[in-house]
């Protein structure tokens, strides 16, 4: 029978496998951890107390304290409880500032926010190449400004945003909260903590378990409650601990920011190798700005539709995405794309590929090779 060959994942901007390691000690927590970590007999006062530890280690790898750690479901709770905590939590200021291209779990959070409680909010426009200055959010604050909310790397195109300079603009010359959403930077590129009030982290992005994440949230940053419970994580997060994926959030990040030289070195070079080879093919038009993260390609082929261009890569063998998978149901036009100025016809063939260190050259030539087969039998449609 002739070898069937493997199954290609370029698509580890939408989740990764568990590393081994962490999944060895989730298993073992689960066996052994199951108790409520506000139980007051000892099996849960030593659960309580490994959350604590890992809490520390994490704050302490980020370069902040303890109690500015969070623990969350991942970025979209993080997301919305900096973004709709912080605003509640002050209602004299009513004004918020974001880009036309962050996450949607930013977008809507922005948009309930417009839509029920009178906020007014500022949607930055990107340039060309994905990004927003320091110079826009200077000019978009305001006196009743509460918070600027801008992600540090886009999740589409890989685009990095200047977040050491517009930290520096927000904090001197605002009263308003800085909010990043580090979900597609961290363990790829330095994510310094400098100026930052609010970072929202999830760890099935970076080999971690799904339903994890954390808020970084300053001491003195006020938040009200998005999920009303109990006095759980500072009183601010209600529920029951997720205990054993909280406790290994820490070996997650840790094996995260140990791993992001690979990303610089050996997966730079992947990225580099995709390139090339896609400017060789006639019809492939990159949207991906050449500051961007190491790992991720973003290309159109007008030709063919973003779901076609998908389901043939699928049946080759690869497995690739065209946007942010939370918005994977939709037909319409990318908006990342659209807000950059690409046309809907292009913004609606668009091809995400998210390399890691998984991946080899013999995944990127084989995948150069598919395309171009697909892109001479369904080119012409």
């Amino acid at each position: 029978m002739p070898r069937v060959p493997r199954r290609v994942y370029l698509d580890s901007g939408s989740t990764t496998a568990v590393h081994p390691d962490v999944l060895k000690t989730y298993k073992d927590l689960l066996d052994r951890y199951f108790v409520n970590s506000e139980s007051l007999y000892d099996e849960g006062s030593e659960v309580h107390r490994m959350m604590e530890r890992a809490r520390s280690a994490a704050a302490g790898l980020l370069g902040v304290k303890a109690d500015e750690i969070l623990f969350t479901s991942g970025s979209s709770e993080s997301n919305s409880l900096a973004i709709k905590g912080s605003a509640l939590a002050d209602p004299s200021r009513k004004h918020l500032i974001t880009t036309s291209i962050e996450h949607s779990s930013v977008m809507n959070s922005m948009r309930q926010l417009q839509r029920l409680f009178g906020y007014e909010v500022t949607y930055l426009p990107v340039s060309e190449q994905g990004t927003v200055t320091a110079d826009q959010v200077r000019k978009a604050l305001r006196p009743d400004t509460v918070l600027v909310s801008i992600m540090q790397a886009n999740n589409e195109t890989g685009a990095i945003n200047p977040i050491s300079d517009i930290a520096e603009v927000v904090q001197k010359e605002s009263h308003a909260l800085f909010h990043v959403d580090m979900t597609q930077a961290i363990g790829k590129i330095p994510c310094p903590m400098d100026g930052i009030d609010l970072a929202s982290i999830s760890a099935h992005k970076i080999e971690g378990l799904k339903g994890s994440g954390i808020l970084m949230r300053r001491e003195y940053v006020k938040l009200e409650p998005i999920i009303s419970g109990g006095e759980q994580e500072f009183g601010l997060r209600g529920g029951t601990a997720n205990a054993p994926a909280d406790i290994v959030f820490a070996k997650t990040l840790r094996l995260a920011l140990e791993n992001e030289t690979k990303y610089e070195t050996e997966v730079r070079s992947l990225q580099q190798r995709l390139i090339r080879g896609l400017k060789e093919i006639p019809g492939i038009e990159l949207n991906s700005p050449e500051h961007n993260l190491p790992c991720t390609v973003n290309f159109s082929y007008e030709k063919i539709p973003s779901e076609v261009m998908q389901n043939a890569l699928n049946r080759q063998g690869f497995l690739v995405s065209a946007r942010s998978t939370c918005e994977s149901n939709s037909n319409n036009p990318s908006y990342v794309l659209t807000a950059m100025g690409y046309s809907d016809r292009r913004a609606s063939c668009s091809i995400r590929i998210v390399l890691s260190y998984h991946n080899t050259e013999e995944d990127v030539d084989r995948f150069l090779s598919a395309l171009k087969e697909i892109i001479r039998h369904y080119g012409e449609l």
